[in-house]
């Protein structure tokens, strides 16, 4: 079988009925091979009834969600190229033979454009339109280089076997931002064709909750994206509280009016150790994810685990260390010096003071890092050198 029109359902009784006609006629007139696959989600208005007189096979999903239900259907589909579409009659079932073409020149994920294509009055809320799918879809191309412009239309086309290999997982709306994110960070090739969007038919809400789901995928973006959001803001912080520090160890610095002394040197040496934190976080969160297969294993990282040994990032965290010790112990010699007395020259003393337990936090934060890396670096299960990309 070639093509299985998917669509997942959750009381569509309004518009199932015209949906699946649709789509029949689709495979009809160009002489498909296929089927209409509806992943009911537990119906109660008598959409499963009305499917089976239209023709449609059903598979039945217990678990709630959008990703649920469309994880169930692809898993469920008889064709080679899957094509998923809402049931509540906003997509054109009639005219999936763009994205069926592109399917067939060995593309493995088609997206529908809605914004090169059309969207009608009433059909998306302003918020969505104008606000929320922009944003996020810039995000999205943003953090994993995905030449998309519409991340997020519910009609697009696949090849089953390739998108079952990304072990999807989200049970969610944001299923259709875990498809294009895997898709795009394994290489798969991706085509985009301009689709129009259509008011829906329902006469109830849809089942989209602005807020939260427009939350959910923006933190599925953020977490599949430790660099975005731990390594560019550690690097970023490290720089200013960096550059402050370097700036303020041989003394006060003036701007106009404005003094800054020890005080801002302590905050600097506090934001040096927390940017480093954030790194270590960046680091934890990417070995993680290769060890789940919630990211695909490359190239950089089978460099990053041959450069990076339990020993280097040892001798690393000792001379960091060592230099804080020797400094704080000059200091303390310092003090004794005056008999453990009243220092007059508080500027002096802060000003290797804060160097020293800066550097004795990082020393000691990659000792134990340096182990906690070991240990979840290690996973008996995934061939690291069978699965780079």
């Amino acid at each position: 079988m070639e093509l299985t029109i998917l669509m997942p359902c959750l009381n569509e009784a309004e518009t199932l009925s015209i949906c699946i006609q649709k789509a029949r006629t689709f495979l009809s007139k160009y002489n498909i091979e296929g089927e209409v696959l509806i992943a009911d989600n537990g119906s109660t208005d008598g959409s499963v009834d009305i499917a089976l007189k239209e023709g449609a096979r059903i598979t039945h999903v217990k678990e709630k969600g959008y990703g649920n239900a469309l994880k169930e259907g692809i898993k469920e589909a008889k064709g080679k190229f899957v094509i998923m579409g809402d049931a509540d009659d906003s997509y054109d079932f009639l005219h999936l033979e763009e994205i069926l073409e592109k399917l067939r020149e060995a593309n493995d994920l088609v997206m529908g454009d809605r914004f090169a294509g059309g969207i009608k009055s009433g059909a998306m809320p302003w918020l969505h339109r104008y606000i929320g799918n922009p944003i996020l879809s810039f995000i999205g191309r943003l953090f994993f280089k995905a030449h998309i412009h519409d991340f997020h239309c519910g009609l697009r086309g696949f090849n089953r076997e390739r998108i079952i290999k990304l072990r999807l997982i989200t049970p969610g709306m944001e299923f259709a931002s875990e498809m294009v994110v895997k898709a795009c960070i394994s290489n798969y090739e991706i085509a985009e064709v301009p689709i129009v969007l259509y008011k829906d038919g329902r006469t109830k809400p849809p089942h989209l909750n602005t807020w939260r789901d427009g939350w959910r995928h923006l933190t599925f973006l953020l977490m599949y994206s430790p660099k975005w959001l731990f390594f560019f803001p550690a690097l970023i912080l490290l720089l200013l509280s960096g550059t402050g520090v370097i700036a303020l160890l041989p003394g006060i610095v003036k701007v106009n009016a404005i003094s800054f002394d020890i005080h801002t040197l302590t905050i600097a040496g506090f934001l040096i150790v927390l940017s480093y934190q954030l790194f270590l976080f960046a680091a934890f969160v990417r070995i993680y994810s290769l060890n789940h297969g919630l990211y695909p294993v490359g190239v950089k990282h089978l460099y990053f685990f041959k450069i990076f040994t339990l020993e280097r990032g040892l001798a690393m965290g000792f001379i960091f260390f060592f230099i804080g010790i020797i400094s704080f112990f000059y200091l303390l010699n310092f003090w004794s010096s005056k008999n453990y007395g009243e220092i007059d020259n508080i500027r002096f003393t802060f000003r290797i003071l804060i160097p020293s337990i800066t550097l004795i936090s990082i020393g000691i934060q990659t000792i134990f890092s340096s182990f906690i890396l070991r240990i979840i670096g290690i996973n008996p299960n995934v061939n690291y050198k069978n699965e780079t990309h």
